[in-house]
């Protein structure tokens, strides 16, 4: 074998590991872990050829560092491969929940439109509400003059 013929094997065999590591880490390697929690705001399946679960949650409560004292939503968009996910989803509509999730670099169109794929759903205890004042009129004036 000449010595251009080894260059060439070598430098092919190079290539293709380097496109297999690539594509690795781009459409395999778990990126970041984590968990959100919030409202579902809605839950579907759609696409054409490959049918995949896409969701949206709204998580409230967020400040907004450019003006004082105001408050905006956050949105996180999310898609879901397993069944068994999806199926607890629909049927925790309109319940806090908090999503594990696992992020990819790239998006698969059989896994999901979003790098956030849910692996888990629990669903979020909210904290109990104190009880409302008998008199609503009543309970704005005591907090009016204690200003």
């Amino acid at each position: 074998m000449s010595t251009s013929a080894k260059i060439l094997t070598w430098s092919s065999v190079i290539a293709v590991a380097a496109l297999a590591v690539w594509i690795f880490i781009k459409f395999f390697f778990v990126y970041a872990e984590g968990v959100n929690e919030g409202d579902i705001n809605y839950f579907q399946k759609e696409g054409f050829l490959f049918k995949t679960y896409e969701g949206k949650m709204i998580q409230s409560g967020l400040k907004n560092s450019k003006v004082q004292g105001s408050i905006q939503s956050n949105e996180f968009h999310f898609s879901v491969e397993d069944e068994g996910v999806a199926k607890v989803l629909n049927e925790g509509a309109n319940t806090g929940v908090k999503l594990h999730w696992k992020r990819y670099l790239g998006t698969l169109p059989w896994r999901g439109k979003s790098q956030f794929i849910v692996d888990s759903v629990y669903v979020a205890k909210r904290p109990e509400t104190a009880a409302p004042a008998a008199d609503p009129a009543k309970g704005l004036e005591q907090l009016g003059n204690d200003r």
